[in-house]
């Protein structure tokens, strides 16, 4: 293997460099204030160069594979991950540098953020599996970050215990379909793989363990606690990060590696759509707490993203896609102004956000911009992302599954507003008072509202990713 074909994994490596460095500069630099800076800086370089184009190509036997697809998506995840870091940066400096935790607290974000590359690329089950491990471990370390916290580190437990009963579940699934084809390599299984009831039982393990990373219901309990538990950049980054690379691992495999259960899964991909819009939908209408809500609409927008998944070619893949990118940009939106508001206030309540408007008129506006696009309200963002997922369940002439959707987006408008009328409609005694927030967590939020923007009002991009939906 030459240094070009090495270089295939050009975006991991740059990012293991990124964990040595802050490693040993942590040793010699004395003011961990300016740690932080040169943390988030090293991988704002690390996003610009993941911009720079890639070949498409395998390594390793085809345990590693990378295309213009997968770039792309590891690109959208840098993206977010930077602005996480940017809305972040106040908490880190001021809860963690005293502690002398700001340094691990990003080597576990990007060494979980490493393990997601590889999930995303992997070409076997071993390297998938691998992956996966390495993305979920330190997730669960920084969901109890807050050690001084009892919810905190009651959500760090919750987390790992479903963590690994969903690996466990995974590679039990694996451990099945090896023995039904003999092989743990993508191209192999596909070719292999036939209908019976062990390589069934399989596909339905392995989906189970997938589905618990993503919230699908009847895999969601643990959501709520571990959000509401988590530091809030955390649950941001549970929320869109970790969401989001499953989402796109599971879409591969489905498509590519378990074709002869195509209509098994269609089925459950149908019936588990339908039940985790209406399940996220209707326990978001009894939150108060905004950290629970999203996460609640967050399993909701789950169900949605299942519409697309059901129309197995490159419209399916294109309007996932498509929809997870806007996703990603519109929840860091709305975490950011929870972040925001929380770190300046402690409040996370739904009623604290009462008369926000007039007070702090920015945010309110930032806030009902990432609310009408989850809600997916004409023209924002979200709009054109539902509307490519229910025309590619349409497509498959999945009619009632659409107006099933469309009930549930209704639904999800009522709790959206239920929002934004606490904060430009009522009125509050004692509303949080304004307050100017810090430059990182500005910068953030800005490119949060023009990442909404600008992938959903510039068709061009849809055309881009549709492109490059080829597996």
């Amino acid at each position: 293997m030459d240094l070009g074909g090495f270089l295939l994994m050009r975006q991991e490596l740059i990012l293991l460099a990124v964990i040595l460095l802050l490693v040993i500069m942590e040793i010699f630099i004395s003011n961990k204030q300016t740690l932080v800076n040169v943390g988030i800086g090293l991988f704002g370089l690390h996003t610009v160069f993941g911009f720079m184009h890639l070949d498409d190509g395998s390594l390793f036997g085809g345990m590693f594979h990378t295309t213009q697809l997968i770039h792309l998506f590891k690109n959208v995840l840098n993206v977010g991950v930077l602005i996480i870091l940017l809305q972040s940066s106040s908490w880190i400096k001021n809860e963690l540098v005293a502690k002398h935790k700001s340094t691990e607290f990003f080597m576990m974000m990007f060494s979980s953020l490493l393990g997601m590359y590889f999930m995303i690329s992997s070409g076997d089950f071993l390297m998938f599996y691998l992956g996966l491990e390495l993305s979920a471990l330190p997730v669960a370390a920084l969901v109890a970050f807050e050690t001084n916290k009892r919810v905190s580190a009651e959500a760090g437990i919750k987390f790992i215990l479903s963590s690994a009963l969903a690996s466990g579940t995974s590679v039990f699934g694996v451990s099945l379909i090896y023995a039904t084809t003999g092989s743990i390599y993508f191209t192999e299984v596909a070719s292999l793989l036939t209908y019976s009831n062990l390589s069934l039982l399989g596909f339905v393990f392995f989906f189970s363990g997938l589905a618990f990373k993503i919230s699908l219901v009847p895999f969601h309990f643990w959501t709520a606690d571990v959000y509401q538990g988590a530091p809030i950049g955390v649950t941001s980054y549970l929320s869109v990060i970790s969401k989001g690379s499953a989402v796109l691992i599971l879409m591969i495999i489905v498509f590519t590696v378990m074709k002869p259960f195509h209509m098994i899964s269609s089925n459950l991909l149908y019936i588990v759509s339908i039940a985790t819009m209406f399940i996220g939908n209707l326990f978001a209408l009894r939150q108060q707490n905004m950290k629970r809500f999203l996460a609640f609409s967050s399993i909701a927008q789950a169900g949605f993203i299942l519409l697309g998944m059901l129309s197995n070619d490159q419209l399916g893949v294109s309007t996932v896609v498509y929809f997870v990118s806007i996703y990603v940009f519109t929840n860091l939106a709305a975490f950011g102004v929870v972040q925001a508001i929380s770190s300046q206030t402690g409040k996370e309540n739904m009623s604290d956000y009462e008369g926000l408007y007039r007070t702090n008129p920015k945010l309110s506006l930032v806030m009902m911009l990432a609310l009408f696009s989850l809600a997916g309200i004409p023209p924002v963002a979200g709009f054109f992302g539902k509307f490519f997922l229910f025309t590619a369940a349409a497509s498959q002439g999945l009619y009632l599954l659409v107006f099933i959707a469309v009930v549930n987006v209704t639904i999800s408008l009522y709790y959206y507003l239920l929002v934004v009328r606490a904060i430009f409609l009522r009125k509050s005694d004692t509303p949080i008072p304004y307050f100017k927030s810090g430059t990182s967590m500005k910068l953030g939020i800005l490119i949060a509202v023009i990442g909404v923007l600008f992938i959903g009002v510039y068709s061009p991009v849809y055309d881009y990713i549709y492109q490059l939906s080829i597996f």
